[in-house]
């Protein structure tokens, strides 16, 4: 990175970080925030949307401009009366690493501020990986992207999404049962190796984010994610636009849901959870498919006319929708948004789910629940595990990298 040394406008004292605390509620997080959140807002917006007068977002832009945190740009088209209003963008410098280990795979990627996937590369392995070998891994990816990050960008940190249980405040992960993995240091395991700082959280709950601010639940407060896999059903409750996480980070555990007294027993002790009884694999092998690619699932699944595919379809809503009639109840959600298979079964036989939701759910916060497909793709654990690392960097954007030069 080149020297870079101009000088940012001082920011009003009432505006200042007096410590890492009081950084969160600063106007320029917010307003860095929003502009991460929407990637485009225009000066006006931000007037409205932050309730601070003009000539204090004027300041503020200034300062996050000079600090290569947003660029302006001009206002393009629009019918508004008079000067158009700039449109304000996250810098293209700024990013985070991402990393989701699977049981075939280690998926990295390198996300921009404003969630835009600028490359991800899917690593697969032979076997399921050890945490060790994970880390290896994306560490060795990382170092052959080394040179492109330093002369092209900014890294805030890196974020690691695991299909486990995962201590949210060291980043280690207590057991992730389709890993095989079992108390792993993984945060400072991979810090160790890449020099980045890492987060680590569950795969689910970061999905579940990545949705309700870029995808399908946009604008909704309270948002239910589940998803189906190879591997099981996890799932990411978001209240009043903040994820539960619950006392250590465990919450979300949608998948050992209880939904049939004499169903199968599970790896977390129990019997009858949703992930023992709503199963890819049947689908996948009842439909002869040559993969279990769950964007394959649902357009078998709506062209079949095979009565045992529709027997087994029938049988799965059937448990899916005692688990999220308890969803329902519980959380008093205004979307619950299906994933992997799970969105695959729903587009099959939408009307049978949504009215099974309903027939067993309370009248009211049934009426209010919209069940919709995840519309991020294969780029939404990416985003989601890139949610994480951004998280510190926007609480205070204008102290997060101290002196380091700007991009070149």
């Amino acid at each position: 990175m080149s020297e870079n040394k101009a000088m940012a406008p001082s920011l009003p004292p009432n505006l200042r970080a007096a410590g890492p605390d009081a950084s969160r509620s600063t106007s320029a997080s917010r307003l860095l925030t929003l502009v991460h959140h929407h990637r485009q807002l225009s000066r006006a917006s931000l007037t409205r949307l932050t309730g601070l007068n003009r000539s204090t977002i004027s300041v503020l832009i200034s300062h996050l401009t000079a600090q290569q945190l947003v660029v302006e740009s001009a206002a393009v088209g629009g019918s508004q009366v008079g000067r158009p209003s700039p449109q304000v963008s996250p810098h293209p410098g700024l990013v985070a690493l991402a990393v989701n280990p699977e049981i075939d795979a280690v998926t990295i990627g390198l996300v921009g501020l404003g969630g835009r996937v600028i490359k991800k590369i899917r690593y697969s392995t032979e076997r399921i990986p050890t945490a060790a070998e994970a880390v290896n891994i994306a560490a060795a990816v990382i170092d052959g992207m080394r040179g492109e990050l330093e002369a092209n960008y900014r890294v805030v940190g890196a974020g690691i999404a695991v299909p486990g249980l995962v201590t949210s405040a060291d980043g280690t992960v207590r057991y992730a049962p389709h890993l095989g993995w079992d108390s792993e240091p993984l945060a400072d395991m991979f810090a160790g190796l890449t020099g980045y700082p890492a987060f680590v959280a569950n795969d689910a709950s970061l999905a579940a984010e990545a949705e309700m601010v870029f995808g399908a639940g946009t604008g909704i407060k309270n948002l239910v994610y589940l998803n189906g896999g190879a591997s099981g059903i996890g799932g990411g409750i978001i209240s009043e636009g903040r994820l539960l996480a619950g006392a250590s980070g465990y919450a979300g555990e949608l998948g050992h849901t209880f939904v049939r007294s004499d169903g199968l027993p599970c790896h977390c002790g129990s019997r009858g959870c949703l992930e023992t009884e709503v199963r890819q694999a049947p689908l996948v092998e009842l439909l002869k498919l040559a993969t279990d690619d769950p964007s394959a699932i649902g357009p078998a699944l709506c062209a079949s006319t095979d009565p045992a595919v529709a027997a087994e379809v029938a049988r799965q809503i059937g448990f899916l929708a005692i688990a999220l009639r308890n969803v329902v109840n519980i959380f008093n959600p205004g979307a619950i948004v299906l994933d992997g298979f799970l969105a695959a079964l729903h587009a099959a036989a939408p009307d049978a789910l949504e009215s099974a939701v309903r027939a067993q759910s309370m009248r009211e916060p049934a009426s209010q629940v919209l069940i919709s497909p995840a519309s991020l793709g294969a780029d939404l654990m990416m985003v989601g595990a890139a949610e994480l690392a951004f998280a510190g960097f926007l609480a205070d954007p204008v102290g997060y990298f101290g002196e380091q030069p700007a991009i070149s």
